[in-house]
């Protein structure tokens, strides 16, 4: 289902933000931000149309090499960061999968994630300070660019996660770290996906710090192995897949390597080693080829990045095999085992009615079970319109309650991103087949 404006404004100058922003708070005209619209969950859709606001324009990027940070607008893709930070030999860590396009606004309000989060954290960790716009017009600057503020109401973190429903943002001042010297990587595999995890813990334990710790489950692993046309290990028919990458000096990446391979030898059926960036970079295609692989088990996916405590993946992932028999749909589930981020894709056909409600069936399951385990409904990718009918599973009524009253003191008419994180909109009153159909994800 497509949602339409009635107006979109390109914006090259963040000064002309707080004009619209005054009179459209007058008009009451609903008004959403956009940058490259690569959210997966419907977070920057003109569900009530009005006005997009396109900030793509504002696209200026300063790396400040003494104060190991850099100034950045809210348009930047991700990538041309990293890239001026690599060759100012710093770095910013966040990276995710849409990191070719998606742009610094966008993760900040959605506070994303990335395949470098087991090590370094997320796109919070990294913000110093955030200069935009109330959706009254008034421009605010939250924090500054100093390593610490502890003046004031903590704000900036407000904005950071809120998916621009509180503000418009226009810069950044975020934090950048020393370059990595070195990186190694392996590709192991275990039996079941319950030891792959165990193990993935056992690593954490020996005090070993991956950069990336990304876990692909035997589904995963056969879509991939049919995506690259070749098994990823002749000697073991199937099982389920770490992908390890270590990172920082010589020095720490040579201790860390030692402990590592010990382990892989104790707990893992195979697995190979690359040490250049070149074999880095293939290992890493087998990842990347995971999400488009599962279409080959149905034309649509519910793409859910449920996040769990760590010692909690292995009663996870015995769920969705549950989840899997009862349903009799294809499950898999890959992502993150460094930091519980998995992301579990319920695929079906777009043509079987039945298929579509074993779908959102196993989706209200998964998410309650998600909860239970202490977990998130969302690691990255934002609640948006996709996930708004969870809330209520994750936050108590109070707690819903009182990020209204935010809302409501910031927004008193509502205009910016309506519609958003709570059960506010009329689709949300449709059967719940057609609830979740509309933020599936197509091929």
């Amino acid at each position: 289902r497509s949602f339409l404006p009635s107006l979109v404004l390109q914006v090259h100058l963040a000064e002309a933000v707080g004009p619209i922003l005054k009179l459209a708070n007058k008009k009451k005209v609903p008004v959403v931000t956009r940058g490259s619209g690569s959210s997966l969950t419907g977070s920057a859709t003109p569900v009530r149309g009005g006005w997009v606001m396109d900030l793509s324009g504002l696209n200026k990027v300063r790396i400040d090499t003494n104060n190991r940070l850099c100034q950045v607008q809210s348009g930047v893709v991700v990538e041309k960061l990293q890239v001026a930070a690599r060759k100012k030999n710093l770095y910013y860590p966040p990276d995710p999968s849409s990191v070719q396009w998606c742009t610094i606004g966008g993760n900040i309000a959605c506070n994303a994630g990335g395949l470098h989060c087991t090590k370094y954290g997320v796109t919070r960790d990294y913000v110093l300070g955030l200069k935009g716009y109330l959706p009254t017009g008034e421009f605010v600057e939250w924090g500054r660019p100093t390593r610490k503020f502890a003046t004031g109401y903590n704000i900036r973190d407000l904005w950071v996660g809120s998916e621009g429903t509180l503000g418009v943002i226009t810069e950044a001042y975020l934090r950048l770290i020393p370059k990595p010297t070195t990186r190694w990587a392996t590709l192991a595999i275990f039996a079941t996906e319950e030891k792959a995890l165990r193990a993935s813990l056992e690593l954490l334990k020996r005090g070993v710090q991956p950069a990336v710790m990304e876990f692909l489950d035997i589904l995963s692993v056969k879509g991939a192995e049919k995506a690259i046309g070749k098994p990823l290990f002749s000697g073991v028919k199937t099982g389920a897949v770490l992908l390890i990458e270590l990172d920082g000096t010589p020095l720490s990446v040579r201790e860390e390597k030692k402990i590592c391979l010990e382990w892989l030898r104790e707990k893992a059926l195979d697995f190979s080693q690359a040490k250049t960036e070149t074999a880095i970079e293939k290992l890493w295609s087998v990842r990347r080829k995971c999400s488009s692989a599962m279409f080959e088990l149905g034309d649509l996916k519910l793409n859910e990045d449920i996040s769990v405590p760590l010692d909690k993946q292995v009663t996870l992932i015995r769920f969705v095999k549950k989840l899997r028999r009862e349903s009799k749909l294809p499950i898999a589930v890959f992502g993150h085992a460094g930091d519980g981020n998995l992301h579990v894709n319920i695929m079906y056909h777009s043509n079987k009615i039945q298929e579509k409600k074993q779908a959102a069936k196993a989706v209200d399951s998964l998410m309650k079970k998600v909860v239970a385990l202490g977990g998130a409904i969302s690691g990255e990718h934002g609640v948006g319109l996709a996930k708004t009918l969870f809330m209520c599973d994750q936050f108590r009524s109070i707690e819903i309650e009182t990020m209204k009253k935010i809302k409501n003191v910031l927004d008193p008419h509502n205009i910016l991103n309506p519609g958003k994180l709570f059960n506010s909109f009329a689709m949300w009153e449709m059967d719940p087949v057609n609830v979740m159909l509309p933020w599936d994800h197509k091929k």
